[in-house]
């Protein structure tokens, strides 16, 4: 059995193992990391070596620490991420090379059409009609996207939404709400095959799926790192924030979702949305307008350039083709607005 596992921020750890009477054997664990002193990682080896196969991450993790010598420095490399790539290369995990991505990058379109797409390209994914997708969005108006589980008069101002002409849409993932303009936000999705995420914990998938973007914000300059559970931030502060959602049916997929500030209307967005105290208590900070960090002022680009380098970065990192949204997707898509995106029922399902 083979497993892999980029530690976020780190570097790539490979373990190779045979299962034998319900133990693991013959383990032998590789990469491209830093560690000292040598026999670290033959002490390594023997940890896991013996170890039952059903043992959870926390488990192989405390043995690898409890056989380490005491002088042993790890650089890139942690006994956690040791312990995640053998969960991997137990549950038969894909890697990103195993696969051909796909781009979508369209025109604009309308808020409630986006929560629709994403609904529907993950479920053509997790059916295999879909290669794995990269969807960069455009918004064709200003929007307040709030999570599944939010309740609708508690985090949106509706006067001020109305006042500004910004539509209020519910995503099917959980997490906070968003405000978008359109050339205000950088928004994307990645609706992957269940099988890429197979090992991990809920919130080590967060930032694994994003461990890319982490390494084109660092090619545009710009130090980031992954906050749990679903925060990208900055020496100045957030800038972006993630959600997800597991499809169930066929193989199974992960839809997988980014807003990311490029020059957020802070003014705006306080007369739109609710923050409250205890929210801006928990992220550390007493001002609201401090929680975003526009990527315009950090980088100097231009959106779209961000934009492009965030393509190649991926493209250069896995591959990836252009695509488009299918006929049958994009009827699949309006018919959702019309029965359920679009609709009051939904928006205020918690209200």
């Amino acid at each position: 059995m083979h497993g892999e596992y980029k530690v976020p921020g780190g570097k790539l750890v490979v373990v190779d193992l045979d299962v034998e009477g319900g133990a693991l054997r013959n383990v032998r664990v590789a990469g491209d990391f830093f560690l000292e002193p040598d026999e670290a990682i033959l002490a390594i080896d023997a940890a896991l070596e013996g170890a039952p196969a059903n043992t959870d991450t926390a488990g192989l993790a405390a043995r690898i620490d409890a056989a380490l010598p005491a002088s042993t420095v790890m650089l890139g490399l942690t006994s956690e991420g040791v312990a995640v790539a053998v969960r991997r290369a137990l549950a038969h995990a894909t890697e990103w090379s195993d696969y051909d991505w796909q781009l979508i990058h369209e025109a604009p379109q309308s808020p409630a059409l986006h929560m629709a797409l994403d609904e529907v390209i993950t479920a053509e994914v997790a059916a295999g009609r879909r290669p794995p997708t990269l969807r960069v969005w455009e918004w064709d108006s200003p929007a307040v996207i709030i999570g599944s589980f939010q309740s609708l008069r508690n985090e949106v101002d509706l006067q001020g939404a109305e006042r500004h002409g910004v539509t209020v849409v519910r995503r099917v993932s959980g997490g906070g709400a968003m405000f978008v303009e359109p050339g205000n936000t950088i928004t994307y999705s990645l609706s992957v095959p269940d099988a890429l995420v197979s090992g991990l914990s809920f919130a080590d998938s967060y930032a694994y799926l994003d461990d890319w973007v982490l390494g084109a914000l660092g090619e545009m300059g710009i130090r980031a790192w992954y906050q749990p559970l679903n925060d990208i931030a900055t020496d100045a502060g957030k800038i972006a924030g993630a959600a997800q959602k597991r499809v169930v049916g066929g193989e199974g997929a992960v839809l997988h979702h980014v807003t990311m500030s490029y020059d957020i209307d802070a003014d705006k967005m306080l007369e739109v949305l609710r923050i409250g105290k205890e929210k801006l208590s928990d992220k550390g900070t007493r001002s609201a307008k401090k929680r975003v960090d526009p990527l315009r002022r950090q980088t100097g680009l231009a959106r779209e350039a961000v934009i492009e380098r965030m393509i190649d970065s991926f493209r250069t990192r896995h591959g990836l083709t252009r695509g488009r949204v299918t006929d049958e997707e994009m009827a699949r898509a309006e018919e959702l607005v019309r029965t359920k995106f679009g609709t009051e029922e939904w928006t205020a399902r918690v209200p």
